[in-house]
């Protein structure tokens, strides 16, 4: 096993992609927000969308740990 990874059951993986998809989606709205001002803030926009990479990042990685490995 990974010493990197630390054990987390199912449920609090389930629980824990919840937060994230709805951070996910709360920082996406920001960002679709602040691009509708008449002058939007590209500092803050470019902050956000990182944000919102590093979000999709760990979805992935916590969707990953919750999809076994198959074979085939």
């Amino acid at each position: 096993m990974d010493d990197e990874t630390p054990d987390f059951t199912e449920a609090e993986i389930a629980a824990r992609l919840i937060d994230l998809r709805q951070q996910h989606a709360d920082v996406s709205a920001s960002v679709d927000a602040l691009a509708q001002m008449p002058v939007p803030d590209l500092m803050v926009i470019a902050r956000l969308k990182k944000q919102k990479l590093a979000l999709k990042d760990e979805i992935t990685r916590l969707e990953d740990l919750s999809t076994p490995d198959i074979i085939a």
